[in-house]
């Protein structure tokens, strides 16, 4: 069959590749373009079948309707223009480029020097005439139909949540409750195995590793490793292919009204800072292609080269109206076609650049903040770039929650016995104030973490004093040193009862401390179980046993631990939206205290004195809590006035507990405990 345009029926409002009853229509963004051709395939994406000029452009989108074609059609452009990288612009039509706007992908990448627009071995300004066609990638019309049978979304309040921060593949791939076939896919993600360990812990929401379409890089490849976390976007609207049993977008959504049944939000880490075209001197493959110097931040000295705050090559130019309405088209399809609820923002500093460097009323998260979509679901920023003035923490504005590294850090300096961390560490049980509370921000801006997935799980901060990324192929060399770990006597995995016996009491101990603190808990998936990654702490390429989580080594205890402690965290209404003051502050809420070991409540000389023992006591008006974290050795605490009930205390098997209290206390050492005013 031979297609042709109709001009007639040709639409330039809504961008990609859009179906309906008799034909789909395409439209592409590209300002400096001169002639842009539609490249139809076979239905295995193998073979060009025909190539139509895009008929009509009309403020820099190209566009065209085509009778005709239905969902199922794979397509690619070929986009003509000047060649001048030192003006920016590479235009190479020999390059089968991917829409911008795909919503699904047939075929893989292929690396072959045919996937670059300049003549390899040879510098960027060189111009290559091979087809790369044969190994790139296609998009796919799509049919937007889905029964969602009146689902709804689930709006959790952040007071109430526990983010779960997980990786499709590596939550599933070894667990033996998930069929086999189902592994590593979104189809093993929505397996009634995980739902029903997601809802032993409590957790409200499964924040998911990036599942855009990315590539694996060309160097990782050949030294046999892959991008396994997934920060290389290169499709901002169709699921990754890899996870797809099916591979059919319609997995995700099926994923996802299951997890909305089973009362769990689902929130995407997406990564609109970069893409995976590297800079001048990486492949051409869409954006780079269709107009560089649009969709690209580029160096203000010279044009050629780009301008990278990422540390991965390229910054997306979200300052472009255009771009900036890619990246909104993008969120607002995830939430209203795939129905997910919210947005972890990957290096949101960049995001946040202005002329001036970052801002936080800029234009990015303005338009964000009066999206009538995108305004009402939960939207987390990793606070932070690798360029000038990138680090943010606490300048991002409502309703955005933020990432605080301070916590991680802090918490972990505190329970390997630093010193003089009480200071410090009160701020974090109460919220970190110091960097949140402004601008009307609400007591629930921090999410509190003790590991993430770039760093070491929480297990290995108690097993291993130093990284060990050997396997990553760069000699030690890549990941921080800046861990705050502390192996406990011994470097590594051990047979050792007492060392391993200290390990877990520290691992409870520290999860009690993260949901004892206001805000909003994260919990890496693993750390429930007592996940080790063999001290790497930058697992990022190992797609393989290193990285995919050991469901036969689970160490219930602590599972039963984060169960006991997120129960308790929504039994008594442990965070707040309100910000706890003083009470002589006159302010209606929480009200916040502190307490020495020795019953009084702290003076100034006291939090200078190195103590490793804090007492934080919060009445709320429905509960009087009191939480201690002990980080030294056993000793006595004495309770304010009453009668008061140990509720938890992480030294227990169990955590858990009912105890009637009056008076002195005896603290476990290395412990964390919370009592209620009976």
């Amino acid at each position: 069959m031979t297609f042709a345009f109709d001009r007639e029926a040709s639409r330039s409002d809504v961008l990609g590749a859009e179906v309906d009853a008799d034909g789909t229509n395409f439209a592409i963004f590209s300002d400096n373009a001169t002639r842009i051709e539609l490249c139809l395939f076979d239905p295995t994406g193998t073979k060009e079948i025909q190539r139509l000029d895009m008929p009509i452009m009309e403020g820099g989108i190209w566009h065209g309707y085509v009778p005709g074609i239905r969902p199922g059609q794979p397509y690619g452009y070929r986009v003509h223009g000047p060649y001048e990288p030192e003006n920016g612009h590479r235009f190479n039509p020999n390059k089968l480029l991917l829409d911008p706007y795909a919503r699904e992908i047939v075929g893989n990448t292929e690396w072959d020097d045919a996937l670059f627009g300049y003549a390899l071995p040879g510098d960027d300004l060189t111009f290559d005439e091979r087809d790369s066609a044969p190994f790139m990638p296609k998009a796919v019309v799509t049919d937007p139909d889905f029964d969602w049978e009146a689902e709804r979304a689930l709006h959790y309040r952040w007071c109430d949540s526990l983010v779960y921060e997980a990786h499709v593949k590596g939550l599933t791939q070894r667990h033996p409750g998930v069929p086999e076939a189902d592994r590593g896919t979104f189809a093993g993600l929505a397996s009634d195995a995980v739902i029903e360990h997601l809802h032993r812990i409590g957790a409200t929401a499964i924040e998911l590793l990036p599942i855009h379409g990315f590539l694996h890089d060309r160097h990782l490849q050949e030294k046999g490793l892959s991008n396994y976390w997934g920060y290389n976007s290169i499709a901002f609207f169709a699921p990754h292919r890899g996870y797809l049993k099916s591979g059919k977008p319609r997995e995700v959504k099926e994923t996802i009204r299951k997890f909305h049944r089973a009362g769990i939000e689902v929130i995407l880490d997406v990564v609109y800072n970069h893409t995976a075209e590297g800079n001048e001197r990486g492949p051409t493959l869409s954006f780079k292609g269709i107009d560089n110097a649009s969709y690209y931040l580029l160096s203000p000295e010279n044009k050629r080269h780009a301008f990278d705050t990422t540390g991965t090559g390229n910054t997306l130019n979200v300052a472009h109206p255009m771009v900036l309405r890619m990246v909104l088209d993008s969120l607002r399809y995830w939430v209203q076609v795939m129905h997910v609820d919210g947005f972890r923002f990957d290096l949101a500093s960049t995001l946040g650049r202005e002329p001036q460097g970052f801002e936080r009323e800029g234009g990015f998260f303005a338009a964000i903040r009066q999206d009538p979509v995108l305004s009402k679901v939960k939207l987390i920023a990793e606070p932070w770039d690798v360029g000038e003035g990138g680090y943010q923490v606490g300048g991002f504005p409502w309703p955005f929650r933020e990432w605080n590294d301070k916590a991680r850090d802090d918490l972990r300096a505190f329970w390997k016995r630093q010193g003089g961390m009480v200071p410090d560490v009160s701020q974090r049980l109460a919220g970190s104030p110091v960097q949140f509370n402004h601008s009307h921000r609400p007591a629930t801006s921090s999410v509190n973490f003790l590991a993430a997935h770039d760093g070491f799980t929480l297990w290995d901060t108690v097993s291993y004093n130093d990284k060990h990324n050997d396997a990553n192929g760069e000699d030690n060399r890549d990941g921080h040193s800046h861990n705050l770990s502390d192996n406990m006597g011994i470097e590594g995995a051990t047979d050792d009862p007492g060392v391993n016996g200290s390990r877990e009491r520290r691992v409870k101990a520290m999860l009690g401390s993260l949901f004892f603190s206001q805000g909003v808990p994260m919990l890496l998936a693993g750390d429930e179980i007592g996940q080790t990654q063999g001290g790497n702490n930058n697992a990022y390429c190992q797609d393989n046993e290193i990285a995919w989580l050991d469901w036969d080594k689970a160490r219930d205890t602590l599972t039963q631990a984060v169960a006991d402690l997120m129960s308790f965290r929504k039994e008594v209404g442990l965070s707040r939206i309100r910000w706890a003051t003083a009470p002589d502050d006159g302010i209606d809420g929480p009200v916040v205290t502190w307490h020495h070991p020795e019953g009084r409540e702290m003076t100034a000389e006291d939090w200078d004195a190195g103590l490793e023992v804090i007492g934080m006591r919060l009445l709320t008006g429905e509960r009087d809590v009191l939480v201690i974290l002990n980080a030294g050795d056993e000793g006595p605490f004495v309770l304010p006035e009453g009668t008061w009930t140990k509720r938890i205390d992480t030294a227990l098997d169990p955590v858990a507990c009912s105890d009637r209290v009056t008076g002195t206390v005896d603290l476990n050492w290395q412990s964390a405990s919370a009592y209620l005013r009976a």
